[in-house]
């Protein structure tokens, strides 16, 4: 079997595709690369048992058909210095030896028996299917996955919730102290669906999709998801479970409300966290008209700081304490220039929103305060 085919578009593939890979493995063969010639195209497999990705590469030739399975680091190595030129690929699928000839030289090494490899298996035909842009699905991933608990007691907090409704399209993250909930208005359905995505898939998504135009196709049941997108395709497991009703913890009443140039209070935060206790990370906000107050301290080092900016804030005077560095990771993960905090008093969750949504989306993110020692 013999193919040729763009040693960049390869090199390119395979760099993405790496992020599957565990560092370690229960099985040797998972170390490997599955490849697969037919119909003109290269289609290139990788698992960690849990997650499998594949893509398809079109070839410029193509002499035989054939499987075989390759050592990441060695093909890695082979193709990762090579300038863009037509790369050829000759297999001896009886011996598994692989010759790889280039513009001025060649390598040499060995293959595997591709079938060894585990394949994922196939989808059923009586799945869900959901449809997002994949510009949007991006964003709303990269926007939720800070959020992530990181905890073996709830593990269905360990993933994103994608929570499908008559209204809209809810991605929903929370570690029980912070909350984010993006809502797409424009995707609906009659029958309310929901799945939990675990934080690796997620993480390989908010990758791959950066630069993916087009619709990503989800089909999922309660066990798996397999998610199709331009000549690639990720197929993982789901987290299984019920998630908590995100809804119930979002407080209705919220009278106060400060706006604010979200790269201002992000800058101010970054001077006055440092001087905050380093086991609570705490820092206070006091409130009033027109002026925020932003201040730590951390008593044992004897160390303080504290800073005053102008601020358009409507409702009573107050003073709330959070978490500094679960506020500018709040902060850091919304893009817009203003934001407003929704507050009601210093001992109900505190909602942060964009001044100005995206055309169809509802962005919201909450922080629960935590206790001050007057």
């Amino acid at each position: 079997m013999r193919f040729t085919l763009s040693s960049s578009a390869l090199n390119g593939q395979l760099s993405n595709l790496s992020k599957v890979m565990n560092s370690k493995n229960s099985l040797a063969i998972l170390n490997c690369f599955l490849f697969e010639v037919a119909n003109g195209q290269l289609t290139i497999t990788v698992s960690d048992s849990e997650n499998v990705m594949l893509t398809h590469i079109p070839l410029d030739e193509q002499e035989g058909e054939g499987r075989f399975a390759v050592n990441g680091q060695t093909i890695m190595d082979a193709v990762r210095e090579l300038p863009e030129q037509p790369m050829i690929v000759d297999v001896d699928t009886e011996s598994m030896s692989i010759k790889v000839i280039y513009q001025n030289g060649i390598y040499n090494f060995m293959g595997q028996n591709a079938d060894e490899y585990p394949l994922a298996q196939a989808m059923p035909d009586n799945v869900s299917e959901l449809r997002v842009p994949a510009n949007m699905l991006c964003d709303n991933i990269s926007r939720s996955i800070f959020a992530l608990a990181a905890e073996e007691l709830r593990p269905v907090m360990n993933g994103i919730y994608f929570d499908l409704t008559p209204q809209s399209l809810a991605i929903v993250a929370s570690d029980g102290h912070k909350l984010v909930r993006n809502q797409l208005l424009n995707i609906q359905s009659e029958q309310p669906l929901s799945f939990i995505l675990p934080r690796k898939p997620a993480t390989l998504l908010k990758t791959f999709l950066s630069k993916e135009e087009g619709d990503v196709t989800i089909k999922f049941d309660e066990r798996n998801a397999e998610i199709a997108f331009g000549e690639s395709k990720l197929l993982c497991r789901l987290i299984e479970g019920k998630y908590p009703n995100y809804n119930s913890v979002i407080p209705q009443n919220n009278p106060n409300e400060l706006t604010i140039d979200r790269k201002l209070l992000v800058g101010v935060l970054r001077r006055v966290l440092p001087f905050a206790s380093e086991s609570s990370q705490l820092v206070r906000l006091h409130l009033e008209a027109g002026k925020l107050e932003i201040s730590s301290e951390d008593i044992d080092f004897s160390t303080s700081a504290k800073e005053e900016i102008a601020c358009d804030y409507q409702g009573s005077q107050m003073d709330i304490g959070f978490k500094g560095t679960s506020l500018s990771e709040i902060l850091n993960n919304l893009q817009c220039e203003e934001v407003i905090l929704q507050l009601a008093d210093s001992s109900r969750p505190c909602l942060i929103v964009p001044a100005q949504n995206n055309e169809n989306e509802d962005v919201l993110m909450l922080i629960m305060p935590m206790l001050l020692n007057d």
